[in-house]
């Protein structure tokens, strides 16, 4: 059931007075509606960033109880090659139709032998063939793989532009993990939420910071800038906020720069959060603002290490919080953030998009599935 009709500035001011930033401001006349958290399961719902590399039905159900639809995320990490992940996402849309899609990506392991490309292209013409909708590209492109001089190979290096044309052709939206939130780049007790904290503690080779001759934080954003520049016309969404999620102000400057672009949320709301700490209004006018380029995901996954029951009775809690964030203004606590914060009460029409209507839109065999 939908909460009570508000006035725009009804939001914005109980939103800035429970915060405790701002002054009133005069505001449009424009009645607005919002959601309120009895709301969750029966609002239509994409999470547009999950990693399944096992067949699996329990957590795929949990999602369908909750009303949510998955993309699930092939990615060229070390733990599952690409083509396993790929063949478990085939078997999935195969038995969930309705529910599942699937993004596909590339290995570099043979990336300095003389027939990579082309069996990397033949490789992504027949996940176009198989029904991907997307490919990623990862963060081991800037800060792992090498050339044959040892030098670091960056996203804008020209011998991607031919697979990024492709990708092009067939009307294929590019996801890009490429590097890391900065506080990769710090040390672990200096970093800004605990899911960091947690991550590069337990992978010490992609906290940056005990790395120093490694390619910096900024040679990672500027190499995918470059990379858009070269490409003004691809579908990008840039993973995990685009590794800007430490700042809104850095990140919208890449949104204005790149129209063309788009970013999920995996993995970094609790980046927004943190900045609604000290500037709740900034973080909701921001997400005003850039309402049509921002994309709901988790980055929750299933994989032959963890129990889909336990990620699937985590994933609810998440996904409860994340709906409360986002739709009320109530005063919050969450596991990743140390103080306090007021959720954003953000009008429906906004949520929708964030759910649901922006994942459509950058990824349009979504919606062509209703």
């Amino acid at each position: 059931m939908l909460a009570l009709v508000l006035l725009w500035s009804d939001c914005r001011d109980a939103g800035n007075g429970m915060a405790g930033n701002g002054s009133k401001e005069t505001a449009d006349s424009v009645a607005v509606s919002y959601y309120s958290a009895e709301d969750f399961p029966s609002v239509r719902k994409f999470n547009s960033h999950v990693h399944i590399s096992v067949f699996d039905s329990i957590f795929i159900k949990q999602a369908e109880a909750d009303n949510f639809r998955f993309l699930t995320v092939n990615v060229n990490s070390p733990a599952v090659p690409v083509d396993q992940q790929q063949q478990v996402a085939l078997k999935l849309v195969k038995t969930f139709p309705q529910n599942i899609y699937f993004a596909s990506a590339f290995s570099v392991k043979d990336f300095n032998s003389p027939g990579w490309l082309k069996e990397t292209l033949d490789y992504l013409k027949k996940s176009f063939d198989s029904g991907a909708i997307a490919v990623k590209i990862w963060k081991n492109i800037g800060m792992e793989l090498k050339d044959t001089q040892g030098k670091f190979v960056m996203i804008d290096n020209p011998v991607f532009d031919t697979i990024i044309d492709l990708i092009e052709k067939n009307n294929i939206t590019l996801i890009g993990h490429l590097g890391e939130p900065r506080n990769g780049w710090l040390p672990v007790d200096q970093m800004t939420v605990a899911g960091d904290k947690t991550y590069f503690a337990a992978h010490p080779e992609y906290h940056m910071y005990l790395h120093p001759e490694y390619p910096s934080y900024e040679d990672q954003i500027n190499a995918r800038d470059r990379m858009l520049e070269k490409h003004p016309h691809i579908r990008f969404v840039g993973a995990h906020l685009g590794s800007l999620e430490w700042s809104v102000d850095e990140l919208a400057k890449r949104l204005d720069k790149f129209p063309n672009m788009a970013v999920d949320m995996a993995e970094r709301i609790s980046h927004f959060q943190y900045q609604a700490v000290t500037d709740w209004k900034k973080v909701h006018d921001f997400l005003i603002k850039y309402q049509d380029r921002l994309i709901y995901g988790t980055d929750e996954g299933v994989n032959s290490k963890k129990d889909p029951v336990e990620v699937s009775r985590l994933a609810h809690e998440n996904w409860l919080r994340h709906w409360k964030f986002f739709t009320s203004n109530e005063r919050m606590k969450v596991p990743k953030v140390e103080k306090e914060f007021n959720g954003m009460k953000l009008p429906k029409e906004v949520v929708d998009k964030i759910y649901l209507k922006n994942a459509e839109k950058w990824f349009p065999a979504i919606a062509s599935n209703k």
